[in-house]
């Protein structure tokens, strides 16, 4: 593949909701340009852009792949990307970097959740986008109601460029609305024909939309239009152009991609009216880091999109988000799979630079004598959280690499290793991204893990001052052990713990306080009812006695141990539960599901407040209730709600649960023993 000058490139981000018929489009996209000499399958595992192991085996897209493609003189980047929710952060880093979007829209199912998603995040970025209304051969498809349901839905000027010639089986090609032509299609070849009667009234009322949202966009071609006359073809397509670019006219096509029936119609359109990127060939370099992958064999790939300048090989350049440089080796130009090694990188462009050793993803990459730090990507926060555990020792062994590589490539993973709860946790976005991940840990890294539910962090605390005696006397021949302490322990609401002495008269010499003070915090480690760490608690030293002679710090620190436990058995312990405050953004119609769910899970509404077309609902919610949240906000929502949390405080177990919990952890420590 040449390299191709910025106004030769289109960047187009293909996008969908699952199932919609990205991957095909894209691979009829290749096979027109002769990329490839037979349409891969989905359901063959053959198609150039989904070709990792678990993109075959479950036919969906997971991660974004580049798949650039040469037509009429110019470099189309296709970015096909993942239409599940699970999935979004590629998504996201796929638009940051793209000039357009092809939104695939099923004929058959219409506009779905994962379509609504995206557009919104289209309007934020403010891209200019495509509709291909998709799987027009269907049984069921119907071109005019998905082109309803689109205007139902999206606020936005939609312009038919093709209208259907049949629907479903008989599907059998399109009618071009500027020049009012018609082509079937024999084995994806066009082959123009009649446009059929029943078709004359629909291409003319649409092709007067269409002229229509072409002035729109241009003072001087409204005139004309207002003053009645004529416009040429090339003056409808130079008002599109414009309205395309400033998202103002959002061009409709239709067809089938398995069958490559319109494709080139569309790649026409995506040459002819999708903008080109910016030119700033003359500035420096400077270049965004949109993707990370290890690959096995070529070792860490950073997919690069050149946003000044251009790129050499052999060059030193400055990583500005970590203030590291970076010597850049191999470029290559990839499709799928599939890499070519190139010596240069022009602006606007895509590709790929290998093993660089400090850069990941959302860094920017510039001149080191001119430094510049792009905008980079917002990733959404995970929110689904599983424990691992290896399944042998030699698992353990690779477990924490293959962890580390996993956050290199995918910035929606969360590793922590909670030693509290003595938990490896691993967060993501869903049950489906989280399967992967593992999946992943096995096939990629030979780490097998086995998941379990997350442990809940209980507390312990007191709720009645006490004053308790510890006294640790030990006489063994030699040097003996004396310690003797007297605690008042109280409940304390404002902090986790506090130590205080209150010794008169030297009844506990000052270089035993300390000692005192230790033997307390070691002892809070471990309570009274199920073992969890004790808080909320005021300890004061106030009297006791020592031996000139066999007191030691040891001795003091165990009799302090020896009174707390008398002090937490006395002083009504009671167990405590993390309770979060969650924020949750959801569409107004599902907001009656979403606190009755809450009041299910004992949770208590803060309140609401408008969060732009949506509603946003703040609760207080025991973690105990939330541990798969992510998945049943999903399944109340279609997928169309999403939520954040933190830990907002501790509160008392209400004492019906508590029992329950309390006997469930002294089981779980009788079989550790």
């Amino acid at each position: 593949m040449k390299n191709y000058q910025t106004d030769q490139i289109r960047n187009i981000s293909v996008v969908a909701h699952g199932g919609a018929g990205k991957t095909s489009l894209v691979e009829a996209m290749l096979y027109n340009t002769g990329a490839v000499t037979r349409l891969g399958r989905v359901e063959d595992g053959t198609t150039t852009a989904d070709y990792l192991p678990e993109e075959i085996s479950r036919q969906i897209t997971i991660h974004t792949s580049l798949v650039p493609c040469e037509w009429r003189d110019c470099k189309l980047n296709a970015l096909d990307t993942p239409g599940f929710a699970d999935f979004i952060a590629d998504v996201k880093a796929a638009l940051r970097v793209a000039d357009s979007l092809v939104f695939v829209v099923s004929a058959v199912d219409g506009v779905e959740v994962q379509t609504e998603v995206i557009w919104d995040y289209a309007n934020e970025a403010g891209l200019p986008r495509v509709v291909f209304i998709n799987k027009m051969d269907r049984e069921n498809a119907n071109f005019y109601k998905v082109l309803d349901e689109l205007k139902e839905r999206f606020n936005a000027n939609f312009a038919p460029m093709l209208l259907p010639i049949g629907q479903a089986g008989e599907f059998s090609g399109v009618v071009e609305m500027i020049t009012q032509k018609a082509y079937t299609f024999a084995g994806g070849k066009p082959q123009e024909t009649a446009v059929p009667d029943a078709l004359r009234a629909a291409v003319a009322e649409h092709r007067e939309k269409l002229v229509e949202a072409a002035v729109e966009a241009d003072d001087e071609l409204m005139m004309k239009y207002l003053d009645g006359e004529e416009l040429t073809a090339e003056e409808i397509r130079s008002g599109l152009k414009k309205g395309v670019a400033a998202s103002k006219v959002i061009p409709v096509l239709c067809g089938s991609a398995t069958k490559n029936m319109a494709v080139a119609n569309l790649m026409d359109v995506l040459v002819d009216y999708c903008p080109p990127p910016a030119d700033r060939r003359d500035e420096p370099f400077a270049g965004l880091i949109f993707k990370t992958l290890a690959d096995p064999y070529v070792g860490r790939m950073n997919f690069l999109r050149v946003f000044s300048g251009k790129l050499t090989g052999d060059s030193t350049v400055l990583n500005s988000t970590k203030e590291k440089t970076e010597k850049i080796g191999q470029i290559l130009f990839v499709r799928g799979k599939n890499s070519t090694p190139v010596d240069e990188v022009n602006c606007g462009d895509l590709a790929v630079l290998v093993k660089l050793q400090e850069t990941g993803t959302g860094d920017t990459l510039c001149d080191k004598d001119h430094p510049v730090t792009l905008p980079g990507i917002e990733f959404p926060e995970p929110t689904l959280t599983v424990a691992i555990q290896p399944k042998s020792k030699g698992d353990e062994d690779k477990l924490s690499n293959a962890l580390t590589r996993l956050l290199e490539e995918d910035p929606t993973v969360r590793v922590e290793k909670n030693t509290e709860i003595k938990q490896t946790l691993l967060t993501g976005m869903g049950e489906m991204h989280l399967d992967i991940l593992v999946e992943r840990l096995k096939r990629k890294y030979g780490a097998d893990v086995t998941i379990e539910e997350p442990k809940v962090p209980y507390r312990e605390t007191i709720r009645s001052e006490v004053k308790v005696e510890g006294k640790y006397k030990k006489q063994t021949g030699g040097r003996g052990q004396y310690g003797h302490v007297w605690l008042r322990m109280e409940p304390l609401t404002e902090e986790p713990f506090q130590f205080g002495e209150e010794i008169f008269g030297g009844a506990v010499p000052k270089q035993y306080v300390p000692a005192v003070e230790k033997g307390v915090r070691e002892a809070m480690q471990e309570g009274v009812l199920a073992g969890y760490p004790v808080t909320g608690l005021k300890v004061i030293l106030y009297d006791g006695s020592f031996h000139p002679v066999d007191s030691s710090e040891l001795a003091f620190k165990i009799a302090a141990s020896m009174a707390f436990k008398k002090g937490m058995q006395q002083a009504r312990p009671v167990l405590l539960e993390p309770i979060m405050e969650v924020e949750v953004t959801v569409p107004e119609n599902f907001m009656g599901d979403i606190i009755g769910d809450f009041n299910t899970k004992r949770g208590r509404i803060l309140g609401m407040e408008p969060a732009g077309k949506k509603t946003k609902i703040k609760a207080l919610v025991p973690l105990a209730e939330l541990t798969s949240y992510a998945i049943d906000l999903k399944s109340m929502t279609q997928g169309r709600g999403s939520f954040n949390m933190h830990f907002s405080s501790y509160e008392e177990v209400p004492a019906y649960l508590a029992e329950e919990i309390i006997k469930k952890a002294k089981a779980a420590a009788e079989a550790e023993k």
